[in-house]
């Protein structure tokens, strides 16, 4: 029996009791690969020597100490660092203690810059079906994941929502990358102008899109077309990195790779690893200004935000991360684990599609490769090649529901940066095993 009110609480647990490397052990002394740093955390592996230090350093020093009256060394170090590497003027980083609060946080400042510039009618946000940006009721509420904001939509604020950059599913047989990404802009456009040109607040989009819909990254051009709607009409656009961001994808910010820089941007999981809960919002020198420039404060706060332990974990972390060089190691052991995947997997009927960047790749699993039909939602495939995976000493991120929330099953790998050539080859050795042992059960 347990008193703790766990996610799923008929589902016993095993207890965890250390780590290693990119492993964790429970109390039987049994070893799991974790191939998913958790949901895309531990990006350090579990027993990083430099950042556990970093943490004694710091809790000896000061654990912690009230951001109302004190800031703090490592927090002014680790903004500074964050303001320093971060693309355009992204100069002013609000740090947080996860990513819901970094979603909740932006949405705050997108409203409050706009109240600030006297436009107070700017109150719409728009998304994209089939994202996630956190579980808070703000975040819940613009993310496009149907089945998780269905019991909650009578308490949830107004959001709309527009087609994903999702092109195994959203672009046509007959349409070119430049055409599919026109025609999602061209709809962003048009939801903007249906609501109101002078009546939008923001645009908020995962980078690479995560967990609902399994590392789907943007065609080409997407976000520069993106980019320059929101300009035209006077949009925020909000990137949410928490999942893909900080390395993840072999660029410490994800939009990056498409040349982009939005207005507000969200981190957290990559950032401190798993060390410390720890996230932050950044955001551009023109709304910084605008807000201090006005009332001069930003109206919102939470008890922990730039939490003394935390920063020093999550400064350490970046460190580690740059001084070691890992983000190249994210690029090769990312493009090897792609290549694997698709060669293992070549002749498997059910796996229709292997995507995403870095050391962050989506499966998706099909009943027919040739259709793309998704298997019976009432199979739960992805939850079965969760099992079998970790009755294999093997943890992979799964989620049902992928096309729209009911249907489609992938499941995500983010092993962290650290993961050799060996270990790629072992973890999909047993992913392997997992997904024809879950499919041929079903058989």
């Amino acid at each position: 029996m347990t008193s703790v009110f766990h996610r799923v609480p008929r589902v016993n647990l095993p207890i965890a009791v250390g780590g290693d490397g990119i492993e964790i052990i429970d109390s039987t002394g049994k070893r799991y690969i974790d191939a998913c740093g958790g949901a895309a955390v531990s990006c350090l592996g579990h027993s990083n020597q430099r950042v556990i230090d970093a943490i004694k350093r710091q809790v000896q020093a000061l654990p912690y100490a009230h951001t109302g009256f004190f800031s703090s060394e490592p927090a002014e170090e680790l903004a500074e660092r964050l303001a320093r590497t971060a693309p355009g003027s992204l100069n002013h980083v609000y740090m947080l203690s996860g990513g819901s609060e970094a979603v909740e946080a932006a949405l705050k400042m997108a409203r409050q810059y706009f109240v600030e510039k006297g436009q107070p009618q700017r109150r719409h946000f728009i998304a994209r079906r089939q994202s996630y940006h956190g579980n808070t009721l703000g975040a819940l509420a613009i993310g496009g994941n149907a089945w998780r904001r269905e019991p909650f939509l009578p308490i949830l604020i107004e959001a709309h929502h527009v087609t994903p950059c999702f092109a195994y599913r959203e672009q046509r047989n007959d349409e070119s990358e430049e055409a599919f990404a026109q025609r999602l802009a061209d709809e962003l456009e048009a939801k903007i102008v249906e609501l109101g040109e002078d009546r939008v607040a923001a645009f908020v989009a995962e980078t690479v899109v995560g967990a609902t819909a399994g590392a789907v990254p943007p065609v080409r051009e997407y976000f520069k077309k993106i980019r320059a709607v929101c300009d035209k009409y006077g949009v925020l656009l909000i990137l949410d990195e928490i999942m893909c961001g900080m390395g993840r994808t072999g660029y410490l910010f994800a939009c990056e790779e498409d040349g982009v820089t939005p207005d507000i941007l969200t981190i957290a999981k990559g950032l401190g690893a798993g060390y410390q809960p720890v996230g932050a919002t950044l955001v551009t020198d023109e709304i910084f200004d605008t807000i201090v420039g006005g009332s001069g404060f930003f109206q919102h706060g939470h008890t922990y935000m730039a939490h003394a332990t935390a920063m020093a974990a999550a400064l350490e972390v970046q460190k580690v991360i740059e001084e070691e060089r890992l983000l190249d190691n994210v690029r090769t052991r990312g493009e090897q684990l792609r290549s694997v995947l698709k060669e293992t997997f070549a002749s498997n009927a059910h796996v229709g599609d292997i995507r995403g960047r870095g050391l962050f790749v989506g499966i998706e699993f099909v009943d027919s490769r040739e259709s793309k039909k998704p298997f019976a939602p009432t199979l739960k495939i992805n939850a079965r090649i969760k099992s079998e995976a970790f009755k294999r000493g093997l943890m992979v991120y799964p989620m049902g529901g992928t096309i729209d929330g009911k249907v489609g099953d992938h499941v995500l790998l983010a092993p962290p940066f650290i993961t050799t050539d060996s270990q790629i080859e072992t973890i999909v050795e047993r992913l392997q095993q997992a997904v024809d042992a879950a499919i041929g059960s079903v058989q």
